[in-house]
């Protein structure tokens, strides 16, 4: 029973790694301070677009690539850099 017990401890604790982890890789949760993003427009791949537009309702439902309508989340001065990006600034 002792044994068992110790098995399903390791096995949350390994889930619960897991999960922190993830969180700490793919979101800015954990972050201090919070970096600043702006939309991009023009630069999006068919199917890759962050929000809808007058076209459609959702995220990645873009139907042409570099669509001047569509855009993409990215940080706050790296839209002006990028060749065909557009911020609505």
């Amino acid at each position: 029973m002792n044994n068992r017990l110790i098995k399903n401890t390791l096995v949350i604790t390994a889930a619960l790694g897991a999960t922190f982890f993830a969180l700490y890789k793919d979101t800015n949760w954990f972050l201090a301070k919070k970096e600043e993003r702006e939309r991009c427009y023009g630069i999006v791949f068919a199917g890759k677009n962050d929000c809808g537009t007058a076209k459609h309702a959702c995220a990645s439902q873009s139907i042409k690539d570099a669509a001047t309508e569509e855009f993409i989340m990215v940080p706050k001065g790296l839209c002006q850099r990028i060749v065909g990006g557009k911020s609505a600034s």
